[in-house]
């Protein structure tokens, strides 16, 4: 049964039969947002108009968000990123390089390889939970280099505007073992742990969440659930601006 996560919450990373979880992804699964308004659907113009079928459904808008991580020394000293490579050209620089010079180009994967991003989900599920993840980071703990010792995870909402987690349908984290390769997921085997995040009052107002970090301890990698939500908008993006979550990240959680 998958571990629960709380806030604060530290959890060793083991499998039920007491072996080390070192390869895993971290995933997270979104819905769309519901407009309150329906749509005609047409299943069938039929012959000139006649015999013709359709269906209303709720409308539903895209819906960005944005599964990022960055690592640290043990310094808290920034080694490397790990964000959508879609954000490089018009975002970065421009709206980053102020706010946290030398930081790397959005990429799809770590540059010691040990992780893996899969492409920006810019929609959210459409019609329903489909009970998959839409975006997903594969995570190697045998190939992380020995410089990093704290991986943070973290979210953003980059699309539409004036949105926060408390009006997203559904969303949810989850750490899971799976078969395939870090590139292609073919299924999960088990679901380790997992975070119910949309529709927590206390996330009202916030469009960037702090998910949580794995963390060296005694030669050891272990979890810290942080769950710790902000608004991070500025004016400039549509809405939360992921460099101000990294800043944040340097300057508060960073040890």
């Amino acid at each position: 049964m998958a571990i629960r996560l709380e806030k604060g919450q530290r959890i060793n990373l083991e499998k039920t039969n007491g072996s080390k979880l070192e390869k895993f992804f971290v995933g997270c699964n979104w819905g769309a947002l519901k407009t309150g308004r329906k749509v005609e659907v047409v299943d069938s113009e039929g012959f000139f108009g006649i015999g013709r079928k359709s269906h209303w459904v709720d409308e539903e808008v895209d819906l960005d968000l944005d599964l990022s991580c960055i690592m640290l020394d043990e310094n808290g000293n920034l080694v490397d990123t790990l964000y959508s490579p879609l954000y490089n050209g018009r975002i970065y620089p421009v709206h980053f390089a102020n706010r946290i010079p030398g930081l790397p180009k959005g990429s799809d994967w770590s540059a010691d390889r040990s992780m893996y991003h899969t492409p920006d989900d810019t929609e959210g599920d459409k019609g329903g939970d489909d009970g998959l993840d839409n975006e997903i980071v594969t995570v190697d703990l045998t190939k992380v280099n020995s410089r990093i010792h704290q991986i943070f995870f973290f979210l953003d909402v980059f699309s539409p505007k004036g949105v926060d987690f408390s009006k997203i349908p559904y969303a949810a984290i989850r750490m899971c073992e799976y078969e395939g390769s870090q590139t292609d997921v073919k299924r999960v085997t088990n679901v380790f742990a997992q975070y119910d995040i949309a529709k927590e009052s206390e996330y009202a107002g916030k469009n960037a969440l702090i998910l949580g970090k794995l963390y060296r301890h005694n030669g050891e990698w272990k979890f810290a659930a942080i769950g710790d939500a902000h608004n991070h908008s500025d004016g400039k993006l549509p809405n939360s601006n992921l460099a101000i979550t990294i800043q944040k990240i340097l300057t508060s959680y960073a040890k």
